[in-house]
């Protein structure tokens, strides 16, 4: 499926295969680590690389957009990935993509890489904060944390998890983590890579391939 309900905070989200998450009450789409111009920056370090990685990404966000209609989207942190991503390809890409979005609210809680990126082109026209950022009921972060008498929406880890069948080398699917207090969203960028997460009793954990959620029970044939 494409959506799973959620409570998060006491109030209903829906994570969905972007990968994003969504909170209906205010209609906000929140997706973390879209590491825009990613590839721009290794190419532009001599490493090769494929191209048409940030169109790709920003047709799927688009696709995101479209389904839920939201009224705000907030990128949790690494909207770029380095200085180099402000690449002239990767900004004509993005001024146009902006320009079809005019009237979404957008909303950057700064990252690390952000700050290595430095401050993101006036054209995006998107709204910079340093986490956390409380609204919607949370505290939206780029970096997972704990905070007093509240709950924590974050990126940073782009957390997986590795699904071992026997015999095999097992499949490595990106995927939301969620737990008492902290939920933590896969990357958005393709061009990412992922991290295997510390699976706790009570955790909750949702699977994302092939644009399809599936919940991650908590059993001997999974392997964090």
């Amino acid at each position: 499926m494409r959506a799973l309900a959620a409570r998060i905070a006491g109030a209903d989200w829906q994570l969905r295969a972007a990968p994003a998450a969504f909170h209906l009450p205010s209609r906000t789409l929140v997706v973390a680590d879209a590491h825009f111009g990613k590839a721009a920056a290794f190419r532009a370090r001599g490493v090769p690389v494929p191209q048409g990685t940030t169109t790709a990404n920003l047709a799927r966000l688009t696709t995101a957009i479209e389904a839920v209609r939201p009224r705000t989207l907030v990128f949790l942190g690494d909207l770029f990935h380095a200085r180099e991503s402000h690449a002239p390809a990767t900004l004509a890409a993005l001024a146009p993509w902006r320009a079809a979005h005019a009237g979404l609210e957008m909303v950057l809680v700064e990252g690390n890489h952000d700050r290595h990126a430095g401050p993101p082109p006036a054209a995006l026209r998107l709204r910079v904060e340093c986490e956390p950022w409380l609204a919607c009921g949370v505290a939206f972060c780029h970096h997972p944390q704990r905070i007093d008498a509240a709950t924590v929406v974050a990126g940073h880890l782009h957390p997986c998890i590795r699904l071992r069948g026997r015999g095999d080398d097992g499949l490595r699917l990106p995927c939301f983590w969620l737990r008492e207090g902290l939920a933590i969203l896969p990357a958005f960028g393709e061009f990412t890579g992922g991290a295997p997460i510390v699976r706790e009793p009570g955790d909750r954990v949702v699977g994302v391939a092939e644009e399809r959620l599936f919940e991650i029970p908590g059993y001997a044939g999974v392997n964090t």
